[in-house]
């Protein structure tokens, strides 16, 4: 049996009905309270705390039907059983579309009440174990994937607490890499909205009219494979948060689109007429000057600054030197654990390599030299040998006194045609990020031929703009 401190709040304007289900439900141990209207029940629920509530569907002034939808506005998470006839099933069918935890037909059988009661409190409980556990696990996690002691991110941890207390709309500026959507996510965990959703999208990575769908969702038939309704982002993300990744790749057609919905506070699908109410957080991220973008045309100016209420900049990995040990030690836990090793540490020439290299990729190209020495190894710290040739052989390690090419020749294992391809590599990589991609401008800023560069960029498989 359920413990006394049970509250059940039984509805019904049929008192001997009322009067039934109080003195049954009062021998289980339940605490009941009784209200006669759906008015009556509208004003104890304001009053107190209920852990249940039974309500009949037909009732004078304010159906159960009206009761059961005003209940879950509020509290959502409050357990509806409905009481029908057998005539009216399809009242109870619409109860169930719209919440309700069950139903039961008049004249009902106790014991099965009984049973519809116990299995819709031991969900209620199932599903607040649940909140808590993600709560703690919330909590666990705020700052767990953002690692840095450099005074910059100790600016941004502050930042991060204070912006996560309201709802404003934040934009987080930075490199590739930086961990600008793991910003976003910690500011949703402190938000009050962690319970609810966090949705991402790359807005870059699709086209215009499969963004505005996955956006704002779609009517059946809208366009030839819009086989059914969907709803997009926007509602999905419920009362959460939305966080729109690369929003400099926006067309200027759907930046209008998006401005209207932040504005209005809600979406129309594509090929649908009505509006759809929306109350979400939109967190915005960009890898570009979006301040130059507004002065050559390339983004609006009205929805620049509706997101841009509140600013986050993530400093580049080469911008904040004292965080690559801490970075280190923190990746080689987790993939020691990963892959089931207990490699100590780092040789000190690849400590020397990370400090002198100019980390482009940021903290995620890190991560991923970790994980790859992690793999590699076979010794009992991670030695040169386990590192791509890219961060051994690069400019800032030579100078940095690291394992160098005058090292390695002396020691017999340089290879010349790989040195000088992973120089190339290393160089034309940088020069396409300072170019945006664009191979002419590369190919003037490094002052190569043409047809030469692209023949690199074919060679090293490296990503470009035509």
């Amino acid at each position: 049996m359920l413990q006394k401190t049970v509250s059940i709040l039984v509805v019904d304007d049929d008192h001997s009905l009322r009067n039934m289900l109080a003195f049954v439900l009062g021998k289980e141990g339940y605490q009941v309270e009784e209200a006669v209207s759906g008015l009556e029940a509208l004003k104890k629920l304001k009053q107190g705390k209920y852990d249940l509530v039974i309500s009949d569907i037909r009732m004078p002034d304010l159906s159960g039907i009206e009761l059961l939808k005003k209940i879950k506005t509020h509290d959502p998470e409050l357990p509806v059983i409905m009481i029908t006839a057998y005539a009216a099933t399809h009242d109870a069918i619409e109860a169930m579309k719209l919440g309700a935890e069950d139903y039961i037909l008049k004249p009902f059988n106790l014991e099965e009440l009984k049973i519809i009661i116990n299995k819709s409190l031991h969900k209620k409980s199932i599903e607040l174990e649940n909140i808590e556990l993600r709560q703690k696990l919330s909590d666990k996690e705020k700052f767990e994937n953002i690692v840095g002691g450099d005074p910059k991110m100790t600016k941004i941890f502050e930042l991060i607490r204070t912006v996560a207390q309201t709802d404003s709309t934040v934009l987080i500026s930075g490199e590739s890499g930086t961990g600008k959507e793991l910003i976003a996510r910690a500011i949703h965990a402190q938000s009050r909205r962690a319970a609810q959703r966090f949705v991402s999208i790359n807005c870059g990575a699709l086209p215009e009219n499969l963004l505005e769908s996955e956006l704002f969702g779609h009517k059946k038939g809208a366009f030839t494979d819009a086989y059914q309704d969907k709803e997009g982002l926007f509602e999905a993300a419920g009362e959460g948060t939305l966080f729109l990744d690369e929003i400099s790749e926006m067309s200027q057609k759907m930046q209008v689109k998006l401005l209207r919905a932040i504005q209005e506070k809600a979406v129309r699908r594509v090929g649908g007429n009505s509006e759809i109410a929306v109350d979400v957080r939109i967190i915005a991220a960009t890898n570009r000057d979006l301040a130059a973008s507004l002065e050559k045309g390339e983004f609006r100016s009205d929805l620049y600054y509706r997101l841009n209420v509140i600013a986050i900049h993530v400093p580049p990995l080469r911008e904040r030197r004292d965080d690559i040990p801490i970075l280190m030690q923190y990746f080689l836990q987790r993939y020691n654990q990963k892959f089931a090793k207990s490699i100590a540490g780092f040789d000190r020439k690849v400590l020397e390599c990370f400090n002198a290299y100019h980390w482009p990729g940021n903290v995620r190209e890190l991560e991923n030299f970790v994980e790859r020495g992690v793999a590699l190894e076979k010794g009992s710290v991670i030695s040169a040998a386990s590192l791509p040739s890219e961060i051994v052989y690069s400019p800032g390690a030579a100078k940095g006194g690291g394992e160098d090419w005058v090292a390695r020749l002396e020691s017999g294992s340089f290879g010349f045609n790989q040195y000088l391809d992973d120089l190339s590599q290393r160089i034309i990589i940088r020069a396409l990020e300072q170019c945006n991609g664009n191979v002419k401008k590369t190919a003037q800023t490094l002052q190569v031929n043409y047809r030469s560069l692209r023949y690199l960029i074919e060679k090293f498989k490296l990503k470009y703009r035509s």
